[in-house]
């Protein structure tokens, strides 16, 4: 009866877990690509969770309905109600209306909602498995709790078999299928382990008192609450930090999830005290170098180990302090209704209230504070005015310090006592670090002063002139005056850059320079693109630097999503390439995609797709269907233009292989090496690749050197919106960046060094 009752659990939350991506890779190309998509589709998976837990939980509280025939026919209804239901085909038919919402993330839950019954269904089958298991003559029905980590397990490798297996072999639609299927068996399943229950039953008078869950206290109550909702604040928090940069796809959607679930597994298994103290003990100075990391503002992908390893440092500190609250098994459901109305709330301010009431992303840093404030003994608190005053002093010292040095007050940093400063402020960090077992307030306290006071300095870009949160990310407008340039970022990604000289004002810069690949592009094919009336399409507008380069007569149309960069590319406070920008201008907000087709047919004689969340790529904007909606647009010997800059992924490869594909001809001009006299003056390097209907419609670039044919992986699948792999596409090494760049001919691949 265990290995029925286990492999039920298991399957059953392997299922649950794995429409978690499904659903949330659906739900992507209706919102642009944006992360926020993830941590909306958290908010319902975890309020199917509540809804499941409160099922099981309303179903412990009378062991006669628990394994009465009535029971097990009102299970027998929901599971088929389950089955019915079709939660990412549902998604796929009525996801259009998304993007013309004022409010995406409350616009996609009310989307998902009506797909709830078959996730709340399987959510309720573990506590429930474990309250029925508890009523049977089983050796172990007085201890259910291995039910939760055979649960756990079947989460976890179902998380890790997504990205890696799942997803690389089946599109959407066949992964519904299956994951049907899979709903159907774990269906005969769970009403097997149900049967068992009622046949193995004890009598109800010796059911009574070990399965009717008894009352918490209310500090109980917080204190698991507390606990609960630190690592489930971190765990949305930390996925957007990593897909703001990356790419928003299962692959780093459920790396965060899967050290998430295994935090659980490893501290509720038997010998898991031992690994909890452990982590425990190695989370400050692992979060101390996290806090220098994220002080001196390093975003590079080398650090992501450091942040994953601090997150489930931190997730095992506070879920082995839950363990040992662990209630009886006659309170084990209402004790995972509390996980779960923890992790819903935690989620609905990540997700809801965070974009709204902060213009950064806080609540990632502050729940790794809260995260080192719990100690190896649970959540405490000061007992004497003494122990606040040693726990606040300490940290007040080192944020004066810190912002002291950091904004170089009184020539501070330029001094002998800013070196004894920066010693000081150290030596305190590290006590505190050193004694953060006995004192995890004083640390945190220390941790937030350090944080809090790295936040005055001016970076690298220069000056905040402006910054803005919304459900499409971060968006910071600096200014650096000794490079007399003014900049737009979307999370740590420059998205754009004016010269502050009005001499050079209309020069357009970064990416789009006139002697980079798109400027080569427009001397070129001028003729064909700059023609009397010529439409142009550009999807993505940054500062609107490629405005630079309509002439009287034309129309360019604008494609933005975020109406947060609109607002700031069309106020000449901020750039001025909109409105002096010679063509007529507009910008079309919502997602390009949908709103492209709109376009009259054959009517763009250029269309530029720039659109990136951050660094991470919309992968709906380079699918199958997205070329052949483009392609419908282009006026005869039209040219599509792909700004394929990254720092992470191989976007040549791909877009090679869509050309093939489509049967258009290509080319990829690499421009990864600028002096640094042209960066000085705002160059970027940049990466360009071209699309059109015949070599011929290429002129003189089809036999430009510097514009080289694209050569697909061998075996690569044309991606379409039922199939796409990005998680194969990554670059993670410098060495694998460098060797993905084509040699152009006559010269050796390594003659010069290739960094991008």
């Amino acid at each position: 009866m265990a290995f029925l009752y286990s492999v039920t659990a298991f399957f059953a939350s392997a299922l649950l877990f794995s429409i978690q991506p499904m659903i949330g890779k659906e739900a992507l190309p209706f919102l642009g690509g944006t992360p926020a998509v993830w941590t909306a589709c958290l908010v319902f998976f975890q309020a199917s969770l509540l809804g499941g837990y409160a099922l099981a939980h309303g179903l412990a509280a009378s062991p006669r309905r628990l394994v009465s025939l009535s029971g097990l026919l009102g299970v027998a209804l929901f599971l088929g109600l389950g089955l019915t239901n079709r939660p990412v085909t549902r998604l796929a038919s009525g996801g259009l209306a998304l993007a013309e919402t004022r409010q995406p993330a409350v616009a996609l839950l009310g989307l998902l909602a009506g797909s709830a019954i078959p996730l709340v269904a399987l959510s309720a089958v573990s506590p429930l498995l474990q309250a029925w298991f508890a009523t049977t003559r089983h050796p172990r029905a007085h201890d259910p709790y291995f039910l939760y980590a055979a649960s756990n397990t079947g989460s976890l490798l179902a998380l890790v078999a997504y990205p890696f297996a799942i997803e690389p072999a089946w599109g959407l639609a066949d992964q519904e299928r299956g994951w049907r299927v899979g709903f159907l068996i774990t269906s005969i399943l769970i009403l097997a382990s149900a049967v068992a229950a009622r046949i193995t039953r004890l009598p109800t008078a010796e059911i009574e008192p070990g399965t009717t869950p008894g009352r918490q206290t209310l500090s109980a109550l917080a204190r698991r609450l507390l606990l609960i909702l630190i690592p489930s604040l971190w765990l949305p928090a930390l996925t957007t930090y990593l897909t703001t940069d990356l790419a928003s796809i299962p692959l780093l959607w459920t790396l965060p999830l899967a050290l998430y679930l295994l935090g659980f597994i490893v501290a509720f298994a038997r010998r898991g005290d031992v690994v909890v103290r452990a982590a425990t003990w190695a989370l400050p100075y692992a979060a101390a170098a996290w806090a220098l990391v994220m002080s001196a503002g390093f975003t590079h992908l080398v650090w992501i180990p450091l942040h994953l390893f601090v997150f489930l440092a931190g997730t095992l500190g506070c879920v082995g302090a839950l363990v040992r609250e662990r209630p009886p098994a006659r309170q084990a459901t209402a004790f995972y209704l509390t996980l779960a109305a923890g992790g819903l709330m935690a989620s609905l301010f990540a997700a809801l209230v965070a974009p709204v009431i902060l213009n950064r992303v806080v609540e990632y840093p502050a729940a790794v504070i809260l995260g080192c404030a719990v100690s190896p003994r649970g959540i405490i608190r000061a007992r004497s005015r003494g122990d606040l005053i040693t726990g606040v002093l300490p940290a007040v010292v080192v944020f004066g310090l810190t912002a002291a040095l950091a904004i170089n007050l009184a020539g501070l940093a330029e001094s002998g006592w800013g070196v004894v400063g920066v010693m000081l402020a150290a030596g305190i960090g590290f006590h505190s670090c050193a004694t953060s077992r006995r004192r995890p307030i004083r640390f945190a306290l220390v941790l937030a002063a350090l944080l809090g006071a790295s936040g005055l300095t001016q970076g690298p870009s220069g000056r905040l002139l402006h910054i803005e949160r919304g459900f499409f990310g971060v968006v910071r407008v600096t200014e650096d005056p000794h490079a007399s340039l003014r900049r737009l970022f979307l999370g740590s990604t420059l998205h754009g850059q004016q010269s502050l000289d009005p001499a050079r004002s209309a020069i357009p810069l970064t990416y789009f320079t006139r002697t980079g690949p798109i400027g080569r592009l427009m001397n070129a094919l001028g003729s064909r693109i700059h023609r009397p009336g010529a439409n142009v399409a550009v999807v993505g507008l940054g500062a609107g630097t490629l405005a630079a380069y309509g002439l009287a007569g034309e129309r360019w149309r604008f494609y933005e999503i975020d109406p947060i960069v609109a607002r700031i590319a069309v106020d000449p406070g901020y750039f001025t390439y909109l409105s002096d920008c010679q063509a007529s201008s507009e910008i079309i907000l919502g997602d390009a995609r949908l709103k492209i087709a709109a376009a009259l047919d054959h009517s763009y004689s250029l269309i530029v797709l720039d659109a990136f969340s951050s660094d991470a790529t919309p992968v709906h904007l380079l699918t199958r269907e997205a070329i052949r909606g483009y392609r419908s647009k282009l006026a005869p010997g039209g040219i599509l233009a792909f700004n394929l800059t990254n720092r992470y992924l191989d976007l040549d490869t791909i877009m090679a292989r869509q050309a093939q594909d489509a049967g258009l001809a290509y080319r990829a001009c690499y421009e990864i090496e600028v002096s640094s006299a042209e960066k000085q003056e705002g160059k970027s390097p940049s990466i360009w690749g071209i699309m059109a209907e015949t070599e011929a419609d290429l002129g003189p670039l089809a036999v430009d050197g510097r514009w080289l044919k694209g050569a697909p992986r061998t075996g690569a699948r044309a991606w379409t919106d039922d199939f796409s792999d990005l998680a194969s596409y990554l670059i993670l090494t410098p060495i694998g960046r460098r060797a993905r760049v084509p040699t152009p001919p006559g010269k050796s691949k390594y003659s010069t060094k290739k960094t991008l």
